[in-house]
């Protein structure tokens, strides 16, 4: 999701052209997750889906595959830059704040979230709307980060090149902290699904260590927020491209933030 405030709301802002190539990475280490989640829900041909926060455009057009042709899926965002060009077919997009807006009419099969509650202020009325859209019998999955949980961009922190990456990824997880993002959320998943009054509740995790993937969305991470790092004197320039030219040479391996995958069913 995205924030039109670049000071005080959502850190990585859709708008930035850093954005896509994150979107890209983050499809590349997480979509086979989400998709298998979603084949084991049984989504498929007919139904409908809405994909909260969609960000970029895989998981729609992967949902759109599946529910295709008679289906139908809703992707939604506060910011739609990197969806909008996916509408048509089985496909809708809407900018909308699943925070404020009355969700988009008809009840769903499935309603899905990926790393968007993490940074949603009021999660609980996110939350709350998300399973009023459910129809009886349908599926929420969402899926988030818990950044504390393993907050280390090298868990092999075996040098000055890993240390000065790990004290980098804390001064993001201090950014975000301070636009209110939960870096705990991920874990509470499985009780908010719940207390929300969803049966057959589980829930898994998820983080991929040294995949060219997490390269790629590090170096177009620290280059969306280097202002922000900078300005706050949580780095300096001289260390950003220290950092930036160690992730360049392949040879740190990095991880990122467990991903908790939690599903449940409306009665």
């Amino acid at each position: 999701m995205a924030e039109h405030d670049t000071d005080r709301g959502y850190l990585l802002d859709n708008r930035q052209s850093e954005a896509g190539i994150r979107f890209g990475a983050l499809a590349e280490l997480f979509d086979p997750v989400t998709f298998r989640h979603v084949d084991r829900l049984g989504i498929g041909a007919g139904m409908r889906c809405w994909e909260v926060g969609a960000g970029g455009p895989s998981v729609p057009l992967g949902l759109a595959e599946r529910v295709a042709p008679k289906g139908t899926v809703i992707a939604t965002d506060i910011d739609v830059s990197w969806t909008r060009d996916i509408a048509g077919g089985v496909i809708e997009v809407l900018s909308h704040d699943v925070a404020a807006d009355p969700p988009p009419p008809g009840g769903f099969d499935l309603v899905h979230a990926r790393l968007v509650l993490v940074h949603v202020t009021d999660r609980t009325e996110a939350l709350r709307r998300m399973v009023q859209a459910l129809r009886p019998g349908g599926w929420l999955l969402l899926e988030d980060a818990d950044p504390t949980l393993q907050p280390l961009l090298c868990p092999d922190e075996s040098g000055p090149e890993q240390r000065l990456a790990n004290r980098l990824r804390s001064g993001f997880r201090t950014l975000m902290a301070a636009r209110g993002a939960d870096l705990t959320y991920g874990r509470t998943l499985p009780r908010v699904l719940r207390e929300a009054g969803l049966d057959d509740v589980q829930a898994d995790a998820y983080f991929p260590i040294t995949s060219p993937a997490c390269a790629v969305l590090e170096d177009a991470t620290v280059r969306q927020i280097r202002h922000h790092l900078v300005g706050e004197g949580l780095a300096t320039d001289e260390e950003i491209d220290r950092h930036l030219a160690n992730v360049a040479t392949g040879r740190l391996d990095l991880a990122t933030a467990p991903m908790i995958s939690a599903w449940g069913r409306r009665p």
